[in-house]
């Protein structure tokens, strides 16, 4: 199988903007939890927006799927790790 060539600018644009995206995600979802609206709906806005540059991205080569996934776990490990520096859990994980 031949593998599509790779810009490798777009490649850790889709990185960051995935990683973004999912960090925004996770404080959208504890803005909800939290039963705060303006946040939240500030939130949402916000994940729809920076989804866009990796949507556009994979979906005109689909190797860019495999950066989108990294990005993907990037954003949402460190910002739940960054959640529970801000706010700790109270219990084991």
């Amino acid at each position: 199988m031949i593998l599509p060539s790779v810009d490798p600018l777009i490649a850790l644009g889709v990185v960051a903007s995935t990683a973004a995206t999912d960090a925004v995600y996770v404080l959208f979802n504890a803005s909800v939890s939290e039963r705060r609206r303006f946040a939240a709906a500030s939130w949402s806005s916000l994940w729809y927006l920076l989804s866009a540059f990796a949507v556009i991205s994979y979906t005109s080569n689909w190797i860019y799927v495999l950066f989108a996934a990294t990005g993907s776990w990037i954003g949402g490990f460190f910002s739940i790790t960054a959640l529970n520096w801000i706010r700790p859990r109270h219990g084991g994980e």
